[in-house]
């Protein structure tokens, strides 16, 4: 995987160090401490991290996803092995598991009569998440599951269809979209395209940009922000822009 730009550059090297960090996170990244808070009336630190990503999507959609989230550098390292494109109707199964999984959150909810209280280290006392040799068996069951996936289904496997932090994002962008926020966003002026199908290749998400380009629609609930469809292009036929939408996105599921 040549890295071509700094801007790349610079992006790899904070997937690195998230990457590196993450026995020290994977708590508060938890799909799982989140449910066991609710059923105690606790909004611990992963329900707080959840929230801010929706937040942070109002104005940088899934920028988190290309630039922060340590599971995109066990992706993107992936990519040297797997190249395979996901598939359409992949892409859909998060949302099954997010639809069930937010459902258990919220009958443990009900359960409980409602959050009572904040707690930001429930179950993570010693603020680091992994330090006893339990916690390693599940770091390194959870490391084998976002690899498997990734090799299994393809591109960013684990980010199309197991992933439960995406659909909060999805949903910040769309809210973003529809009251024309301004935020960082994907332009393009389809004349300046070559057809050289560079950003289809680049492309870690299987998105057929080059397509979206020919349509004048650079908005995609997949799209994670990465830029390498940006910095790949010889004839800057796409480029980053922080704006509110020019006109009506016309948004690609």
């Amino acid at each position: 995987m040549k890295i071509k730009t700094k801007r790349q550059k610079l992006r790899m090297t904070i997937l690195l160090i998230t990457l590196l960090l993450f026995p020290v996170v994977l708590n508060y990244l938890s799909p799982y401490l989140i449910i066991m808070g609710a059923s105690e009336g606790v909004i611990n630190g992963s329900f707080l991290v959840f929230g801010l990503l929706f937040l942070s999507a109002l104005f940088f959609g899934r920028g988190w996803c290309a630039w922060v989230c340590p599971a995109a550098g066990i992706g993107d390292v992936c990519l040297m092995v797997q190249t395979k494109p996901v598939g359409r109707k992949t892409r859909w199964i998060k949302w099954g598991v997010w639809a069930i999984w937010l459902t258990i959150i919220t009958l443990f909810v009900i359960k409980a009569g409602g959050y009572q209280r904040v707690d930001p280290f429930y179950m993570s006392e010693e603020i680091v998440s992994v330090t006893h040799p339990e916690q390693y068996v599940i770091y390194y069951f959870v490391l084998a599951s976002i690899v498997g996936l990734n090799l299994a289904v393809g591109k960013r496997g684990f980010c199309h269809t197991t992933c439960w932090m995406a659909p909060f994002m999805i949903v910040g962008r769309k809210i973003s979209n529809f009251f024309k926020t301004p935020a960082l966003r994907l332009y393009t002026n389809p004349s300046l395209c070559s057809d050289c199908l560079s950003c289809n290749r680049t492309c870690p998400m299987s998105l057929d940009v080059h397509q979206m380009v020919k349509n004048n629609v650079m908005e995609h609930q997949d799209c994670i922000l990465c830029g390498q469809c940006v910095d790949g292009c010889s004839k800057q036929a796409i480029i980053y822009r922080f704006a509110s939408p020019q006109k009506k996105l016309n948004v690609i599921n």
